[in-house]
């Protein structure tokens, strides 16, 4: 029954197309008639199309080559709350598009975007993959946040459980470590999340932001699909060691914040300031004196959208895609446009002389302050105990 439905809305998409509702819709698949340096500054539709066909492997996991990001659809970044309905509409509008991979985390809402995300999947569960992420100290129930990490091997089990509830599934296709507990030994862990797999409640498990002797010891317990941290034109730290270890042991890479929390969309400018409550206010890459001296790399990014008739994130994306086959990212919007939009990320390509003059204009631009406040940075890299 699930399959008929999800069937039958993609089939309504594509002969709706070029008919009635159809063609009033061109705008949103990128046919709207204003200029296209008007769309690319004014963050509409523009540029390659609107499709992702394209799969990519994950480890053993086959999911779409941009996912999507379900993590601001419970409170945006300018601290205003997204409408719940719309929210399930995004989300399928990008299924409808070809996405097949969805991300979010119980960190996010708390729990919140996992319920909009459920609701939005139930009709097509089957033909996507999900993933989320536990590790932080919350109360699957109430969502009432204590200490900083709780991977203790109960209450990742509970987490679990909770996580199936709120996503209306009776598996995680993909579950991570959000942040390494610096007071469980990674055994633990991955202990627990092979009875949960044991059991059909989780089929892949992955990490994000940890420190690499905790992957490789976690990696030698159990497989590890995918690791997620932050990695961008805007942040390229990932390329160092993350990546290289990644490529060594077979692991897939699922880069968050892939346009640098709206950086690389060109919406954020040398004077912008950001709302109270907005976490990007308090990133010091972003501060006034930082801001003016990284908005090179904007300006680089615009470059190369008109060389490739494209918009700004278009390109961004597939720089990405671009790095490695086995790099999967997962933007995210609360604006049905802009996900389609990103969605042709896919669509961009680099000839070898083209991804050398990009990499290297990257390469020259030195982006000044650090990437995440200091308290969360030194949530990053940890290493977990040893197990004795």
């Amino acid at each position: 029954m699930k399959e008929k439905k999800s069937i039958s809305r993609r089939d309504f998409m594509r002969k709706t197309a070029l008919t009635g509702s159809g063609l009033a819709a061109l705008p949103l698949l990128g046919f709207a008639s204003q200029k296209e340096s008007d769309k690319r500054n004014s963050g509409s539709l523009s540029g390659p199309k609107a499709c992702n066909n394209d799969k990519r492997m994950l480890g053993s996991l086959e999911v779409s080559s941009i996912g999507m990001g379900v993590q601001n659809m419970a409170r945006k970044y300018d601290t205003t709350y997204p409408y719940r309905p719309e929210m399930v509409e995004v989300i399928r509008a990008a299924f409808d598009s070809g996405v097949t991979f969805f991300d979010t985390a119980e960190a996010y809402g708390p729990l919140e975007c996992e319920r909009i995300l459920g609701e939005a999947v139930e009709p097509f569960r089957d033909e996507v993959k999900i993933a989320s992420k536990f590790g932080f100290d919350i109360d699957p129930e109430t969502g009432e946040r204590g200490r900083g990490t709780n991977s203790r091997p109960g209450h990742v089990k509970r987490a679990v459980e909770g996580m199936l509830r709120r996503l209306r599934t009776d598996r995680i296709d993909l579950l991570y470590q959000h942040r390494v507990d610096p007071e469980v030994p990674i055994e633990d862990v991955a202990g627990a999340v092979k009875e949960l797999m044991d059991e059909g409640k989780v089929l892949h498990w992955g990490m994000s932001e940890m420190g690499l002797n905790t992957l490789r010891r976690a990696h030698a317990e159990m497989p590890v699909t995918a690791v997620q941290s932050e990695y961008s034109m805007l942040w390229r730290g990932s390329e160092e060691e993350v990546l290289p270890t990644c490529e060594e042991l077979g692991i897939g890479f699922v880069p968050w914040s892939p346009l640098g929390v709206q950086f690389l969309t060109g919406w954020i400018r040398a004077n912008t300031r950001f709302a109270q409550g907005d976490f990007r206010g308090l990133e010091p890459r972003f501060s006034p004196e930082n801001l003016a001296h990284n908005v090179a790399l904007v300006d680089l990014v615009n470059t190369w959208a008109e060389r490739k008739e494209a918009a700004p994130a278009q390109v961004a994306l597939a720089w990405l895609l671009a790095q490695k086959p086995w790099i999967v990212p997962i933007p995210g919007s609360t604006n049905k446009d802009h996900v389609i939009q990103n969605i042709g990320g896919a669509s961009v390509q680099f000839s070898a002389t083209e991804l050398d003059e990009l990499n290297a204009a990257v390469r020259e631009i030195e982006i000044r302050g650090e990437r995440l406040p200091e308290p969360v940075l030194n949530m990053t890299g940890v290493e977990a105990p040893t197990k004795t």
